[in-house]
């Protein structure tokens, strides 16, 4: 009897686990209502008043001119509505360059030493967290150490720690001995901890940008010259060569990806224009001559100028500020940095040159990137300007499709605040209600 029973339940556990057992059900739709007070559905073109926005399973359906109830459109009285209208609703931001594996308190270049690759997951989900209730719902790392911002992107995309949409470059494409490789510390860790990504000669960059995009990444950076925390006396001049350049240049668009340049100097930021680079982090002594290539070339520059409001613009507070004990070489560049950071922005938005948004965080804190909305309100771009740069401009600058607007086929990466950042860029600073691909982050407004 005993043995009759066992092989009874046996039977009826394989029945229930086993896949003909139950029958698939189509999934149900996940819907939400939201009213809008004032929707600047497409920065760079002017907001509408009252307005309601279906959503559709994580995707814009369609907007309605004013307040329209859920049973005029066709749904149940069970549908969620967001009740917004009051707010100033917009698409999410998109910040062009975060490194989320670093961190402006933490941010020692030994950290990788002395840290695992499951510590950098999790500072990496830490930061991602705190960028994405800032309102960014898109952001391109643009540099991180080992396989753990890989990880980090696709945890999020399953739905397994929250933060932003995230495009990765993995390890920077550099010369030996360049801004990108590990340097610093004797041989035997330099032996150990090789750096991916390093490449010497034409055919060897090609080689490490294919390489590159086998581990997974979603666009190439390159450091086309030194740069400020490099921890060697190489200053911030031009790194590759021409032939190097466009190597690298050629193997990513032909396989499919954008390639932008961390680039300072003058000579540097203007080889990569004329290798094909799609855009230049920073760009910080670029002049007239190079904004007429950047024009020439339909090139993008992202600027990251907060980082410099936080580290200090002036040698006083430098020396006084978050970044007061970089080696001697270090802060020699940063001192000579200085104000040139908003000098250069303000050329670029006067010539007519192709601004996207972009902070560098990792050097300023995560958390902190819509400071960079308000730095180009005071270099002279109109408040609305400044909203495209982070929104419809950085979506066609990083070619990140779906994002960028709240329009039918968009995602659902929806923004709100109190105030209208059209009077008041420091709106942005103060959000109320935060949406990534439907799903509520952030939510301080009546939910009816």
């Amino acid at each position: 009897m005993k043995k009759l029973r066992r092989l009874f339940m046996g039977l009826l556990m394989c029945a229930a686990f086993h896949p003909a057992a139950h029958a698939e059900q189509a999934p149900v739709a996940q819907v939400t209502v939201l009213y809008a007070g004032t929707l600047l559905s497409t920065p760079g073109e002017e907001p509408v008043e009252s307005a309601t926005v279906i959503i559709r399973d994580g995707l814009i359906e369609r907007i309605e001119a004013g307040f329209v109830a859920r049973e005029a459109l066709g749904l149940s009285a069970q549908t969620r509505v967001v009740d917004l209208k009051n707010q100033f609703v917009m698409p999410g931001f998109i910040d062009l360059h975060v490194h989320l594996s670093s961190s402006a308190s933490s941010g020692r270049s030994d950290l990788y030493l002395r840290k695992p690759d499951a510590y950098m997951a999790l500072l990496g989900a830490d930061n991602a967290k705190k960028t994405l209730m800032a309102g960014f719902t898109t952001v391109r790392d643009l540099g991180s150490k080992g396989m753990s911002i890989f990880a980090l992107r696709d945890a999020i995309k399953d739905g397994l720690v929250p933060g932003p949409k995230l495009l990765v470059a993995g390890s920077p494409i550099t010369p030996s001995g360049g801004h990108g490789d590990f340097h610093g510390f004797r041989q035997e860790v330099l032996d150990a901890l090789p750096a991916t990504g390093v490449c010497n000669g034409a055919d060897d960059c090609r080689r490490a940008v294919r390489e590159m995009v086998k581990r997974g990444a979603d666009v190439i950076k390159v450091t086309a010259t030194g740069g400020v925390l490099s921890n060697t006396n190489a200053g911030t001049g031009q790194q590759f060569t021409p032939e190097e350049l466009k190597a690298i240049a050629e193997s990513a668009h032909t396989l499919g990806r954008k390639v932008t340049a961390h680039a300072h100097d003058k000579s540097g930021i203007e080889a990569a224009l004329a290798a094909g680079f799609d855009s230049i982090e920073h760009a910080m002594w670029a002049d007239r001559d190079t904004m007429k290539l950047f024009k020439k070339h339909d090139a993008w520059i992202i600027p990251t100028v907060y980082p410099i409001t936080y580290v200090g613009d002036t040698p006083e507070k430098m020396r006084q500020g978050p970044f007061k004990d970089l080696p001697p070489a270090s802060m020699e560049i940063l001192l000579r940095l200085g104000k040139q950071p908003k000098a250069m922005t303000r050329l670029a938005h006067k010539m007519g040159v192709n601004i996207a948004l972009g902070t560098d965080s990792g050097v300023s804190p995560h958390g902190h990137n819509a400071h960079e909305f308000v730095e180009y309100v005071g270099i002279g771009m109109t408040p609305m300007e400044a909203l495209a740069a982070g929104t419809t401009q950085a979506a066609e600058a990083g070619g990140i499709e779906h994002v960028g607007r709240i329009e039918p086929g968009m995602a659902a990466d929806i923004v709100a605040m109190p105030q209208s950042p059209l009077e008041d860029i420091n709106a942005v600073l103060d959000l109320s209600f935060i949406m990534r691909d439907g799903i509520l982050f952030k939510n301080e407004v009546v939910q009816l």
